[in-house]
C-alpha cells in the first residue's frame, strides 16, 4: 500500500499467537502516556471497551476514539483505508 499511518495515530493493544487480540492493561496509564507523546487518535480493540469508564472524562475526550475488532482491520483504519 506504500501508506503511512495516520499522523497522530496510537493503536492500542496485542495479539495472542492464536490470533485473540487482548484488552489494553491499565488503559488510562495508556491513554495519558499517548496523550503526553502527542497522540490525537487511538485505535482501541473491541476487546477494550469494558474498561473505558476506568478512563477520566478528561482524558478520554482529548482522542478520536476508533475500534477494531482484529489486526487486519487496524491495519485498514490506521492507514485510512476504507
Amino acid at each position: 500500500m506504500k501508506k503511512p499511518v495516520q499522523e497522530q495515530m496510537v493503536v492500542l493493544g496485542n495479539m495472542t499467537l492464536g490470533g485473540v487480540v487482548n484488552p489494553v492493561e491499565d488503559l488510562a496509564g495508556t491513554l495519558q502516556m499517548a496523550m503526553d507523546s502527542g497522540g490525537t487518535k487511538v485505535l482501541l480493540p473491541m476487546a477494550s471497551a469494558s474498561d473505558i469508564p476506568t478512563v477520566p472524562a478528561e482524558l478520554f475526550s482529548r482522542f478520536q476514539i476508533s475500534f477494531y475488532s482484529d489486526p487486519v482491520d487496524a491495519v485498514y483504519k490506521a492507514l485510512g483505508v476504507q
